[in-house]
C-alpha cells in the first residue's frame, strides 16, 4: 500500500483531500457548530426598519430594546476628593497584601513623600470597590497598579488619570508624577 502510495500522484491528493474533509468534521464538531452554547442567552433582536403590519386577526408583540442601567459608583472617599479638589496630585496604589512585588511597590512608592503637593492612598485590592469612579475610570485591571491623578488645575473640568502596572522602582514612580503635572505641548506620533 505505501508502493503504491507514494508511487501514484493521485493517490496522494485523495489522501490529503480525505484527511482535510476529516479534519475539517472533527473540528466543527469539537466547537458544536454555530450553535449556541447550553445556558447562554439569546440576545434581543431590534427592529432596525419600519414594523410590519401584521394580517388581521393575529395578535400583535412588540421588542423594545433596552440598554442596562448605568452602574452606579459612588464617589471616592471624601480625603481622595479633598486632595484633588485642593490642587494636589493624587496618587493611588492599589495593591494585594501578602504580594512580593507589591509590597515592593509600596516601600518605593514612599518616595513620593519627598514630593510636594502629592496626596498618597495606598488601597489593599479588597477596598478597591471604594475607589470604583477612579478604578474603572482608568480601567483598572490588576494589581500592583499604581493610578496618578492629574491636578484639578490641568484637568480642563475632567479628570485624567493614568495607570501602571507591576513592580515600578521609586524614580518610576516619581516620574509618573511628574508626568501627570506636564504643563507642555505634546505632539501625536505617526510612524
Amino acid at each position: 500500500m505505501r508502493e503504491k502510495l507514494n508511487g501514484n500522484p493521485l493517490a496522494q491528493v485523495a489522501l490529503i483531500g480525505a484527511l482535510l474533509v476529516g479534519a475539517i468534521l472533527v473540528l466543527t464538531m469539537m466547537r458544536g457548530g454555530s450553535e449556541s452554547e447550553p445556558g447562554e442567552a439569546e440576545a434581543p433582536e431590534t427592529a432596525t426598519s419600519a414594523p410590519a403590519v401584521p394580517p388581521a386577526g393575529e395578535p400583535t408583540a412588540s421588542v423594545t430594546a433596552v440598554a442596562p442601567p448605568p452602574v452606579a459608583t459612588s464617589p471616592p472617599p471624601e480625603a481622595v476628593t479633598a486632595a484633588y479638589n485642593s490642587g494636589e496630585t493624587v496618587v493611588l496604589l492599589i495593591v494585594r497584601e501578602g504580594g512580593i512585588d507589591d509590597q515592593m511597590v509600596k516601600e518605593d512608592a514612599a518616595a513620593l513623600s519627598s514630593v510636594s503637593d502629592v496626596a498618597l492612598f495606598v488601597i489593599p485590592s479588597q477596598e478597591i470597590a471604594r475607589y470604583a469612579a477612579i478604578a474603572e475610570g482608568a480601567g483598572v485591571n490588576r494589581v500592583p497598579a499604581l493610578v496618578v491623578v492629574s491636578p484639578k488645575s490641568l484637568s480642563k473640568g475632567n479628570p485624567t488619570a493614568s495607570v501602571s502596572y507591576g513592580y515600578q522602582d521609586s524614580e518610576s514612580v516619581v516620574q509618573q508624577v511628574v508626568d501627570a503635572r506636564y504643563k507642555g505641548r505634546t505632539l501625536s506620533y505617526h510612524p
